[in-house]
């Protein structure tokens, strides 16, 4: 009997010592309207909005994945905004993400003339060994009025050192491939030693996992709504 409760302690225990798990921080980038939060609405809450207003400034998502039985990955994306206005508020979010996806429409050639732009400037704003790179080429259920081809992205991507993929997030097509292919290569690059935790530095951050975290439930919360609660933190400390 006495051995019973003893296996029930540590069975206890076990359940619920804290465990760790990862945290990457990741940034949408590229010209407006090319359906940067389309995509991101599709994989952290699986619903898609034909006509969505413009991001203005940065919108902040949360999704939870598993790379393997004990892995456990809280990627944090920002959703930025394409338009010129807001570009020195996108300056800011570069430092601190360890992945970067940089969406183009393949409906529009000047949204794929412009990602030479969007990298160089990211580029600017961070060390370039830090950071995963995929170039997406979005919305190919508007196939019939493609006017860049699969091959020029793949081009681009090889010259650039930068993964490749098309997407719909209205037909829901390579949405959860192009996320979790970026986290597993970061996940990867910690492995080799390549990236790591790093003293100011939020690209990678390690949290403690409580038995109440869920997998795959998304929310997001608007730059906004992220500053008030910061500094109501403040106020209350």
């Amino acid at each position: 009997m006495m051995a019973m409760q003893n296996r029930h302690k540590s069975a206890d225990k076990a359940r619920f010592k804290p465990k760790y798990f990862y945290q990457f921080r990741i940034i949408l980038i590229g010209d407006s309207t090319v359906g940067k939060s389309s995509l991101l609405r599709q994989f952290t809450e699986g619903q898609f909005i034909e006509n969505s207003d413009p991001t203005v400034g940065v919108d902040f998502h949360v999704r939870v994945v598993m790379l393997s039985a004990d892995v456990r990955i809280k990627l944090q994306i920002w959703d930025t905004a394409g338009q010129e206005r807001f570009r020195s508020i996108t300056y800011s979010y570069y430092r601190n993400t360890v992945g970067c996806l940089i969406v183009y429409d393949i409906t529009s050639r000047e949204s794929f003339l412009h990602v030479k732009d969007w990298l160089r400037e990211a580029r600017q704003c961070v060390e370039e060994q830090d950071v995963v790179f995929m170039l997406v080429g979005h919305k190919i259920d508007k196939e019939s009025r493609r006017v860049v081809s699969t091959e020029e992205g793949e081009r681009f991507a090889e010259a650039n050192n930068m993964m490749f993929i098309e997407t719909s997030a209205k037909v829901l097509c390579n949405i959860e491939e192009a996320f979790i292919s970026v986290t597993e290569e970061v996940y990867k690059r910690m492995e080799r030693g390549d990236l790591g935790l790093r003293d100011g530095w939020d690209g990678i951050k390690a949290l403690p996992m409580r038995p109440t975290d869920v997998l795959g439930i998304g929310h997001a919360v608007s730059a906004e709504d992220l500053l008030e609660q910061q500094e109501s933190r403040k106020c209350c400390n």
